[in-house]
């Protein structure tokens, strides 16, 4: 069972396609308004993460995870931390390493199956914030960071951590990269490609030898920008080992904490094998949300109020804990 029948209310009409929903989100949604205070947690490795806060007091915390080369303070992020901070959160948006508008340190960076910088996060935050619960909320790969977290190995998770909502999650990143490579989808790529190329140009520049710079400027699509960097420099064979090892799907099914995977039927990055049926009913605290109409980290309302993910966040949360 926990296959979840959505109920969510349908973006407006003229965003019924899933590009233009996803289109219009990250384009043309206004920046949420919250004052966040920023704090550079030094790890130990020599690098650094940069964190932003929103505290009231509160002994619940949320702690967020961007997208793909997004950042704590794209629009999304702020909507949904200042939705679950007027529910009473305080609120943690970590960056992922190199995204918070510094590149980080080492000749390394992120990949979707990253989880050591999560575990550090949330160990930092709990020993400093006397926190009594906190939930997860992470978006398309920092989702599937999260659910990676949640499942690889259960017995590490904190019992702190009550619940997890995690939005347009590519949990089968094999099938999503091919997905991407659609032409219908190449204005995403490029998006993509654009900042992740000039950060690895700036790597190079630090670690001279890092990657071929001829190769680098040939690149065209993810799979190859993988094949020449995010693989070797974090211990994978070639891309396609990288995909499969960094996958959630494979430990959905270890998952202890109420869980929200709320995927979208027309979300342009997600083919069939990224809705996880058979492992949402197998586990009792998998809860496969798949409605009709979203987009990819879109989800906008039919009026002006709380986008759709953002309030089935609070409903979610509001069941479980």
């Amino acid at each position: 069972m926990p296959l979840v029948e959505s109920r969510l209310p349908s973006p407006p009409p003229l965003l019924s396609n899933g590009h233009a929903e996803t289109l219009f989100a990250g384009l043309l949604r206004r920046s949420p308004q919250l004052e966040l205070e920023r704090e550079r947690l030094e790890l130990p490795d020599g690098d650094f993460l940069d964190l932003d806060w929103s505290r009231s007091g509160s002994r619940r915390l949320a702690l967020l995870t961007h997208g793909l080369e997004g950042h704590s303070r794209r629009p999304y992020v702020l909507g949904m931390a200042r939705t679950l901070r007027d529910a009473g959160f305080d609120v943690l948006a970590r960056n992922l390493r190199g995204c918070s508008g510094e590149l980080n340190r080492l000749a390394t960076a992120y990949h979707s199956g990253e989880t050591g910088d999560l575990d550090q996060v949330l160990g930092h935050a709990l020993a400093t914030g006397g926190y009594e619960s906190v939930v997860l909320v992470g978006f398309s790969i920092g989702g599937n960071q999260t659910l990676r977290y949640l499942g690889e190995a259960p017995d590490r998770v904190p019992g702190a951590v009550a619940a997890s909502v995690c939005i347009s999650v590519p949990c089968d990143l094999p099938s999503s990269e091919r997905e991407l490579a659609r032409r219908s989808n190449r204005i995403y790529v490029l998006n993509f490609l654009k900042t992740l190329r000039e950060k690895l140009r700036e790597k190079n520049r630090r670690f001279p030898g890092l990657v071929d710079p001829e190769r680098l400027e040939a690149v065209r699509d993810l799979r190859s920008f993988d094949d020449l960097f995010t693989a070797p420099s974090h211990g994978f064979r070639d891309a396609a080992h990288y995909y499969v090892a960094a996958s959630s799907r494979p430990v959905l099914g270890a998952i202890r904490v109420p869980t929200l995977l709320l995927n979208a039927r027309n979300d342009p990055f997600l083919p069939p094998e990224c809705f996880p049926e058979a492992e949402a009913r197998a586990n009792p605290m998998l809860f496969l949300e798949t409605p009709a109409r979203g987009g990819h980290v879109g989800f906008v309302p039919p009026r002006p109020g709380l986008y759709r993910s953002e309030a089935r966040t609070l409903e979610f949360l509001a069941r479980v804990i």
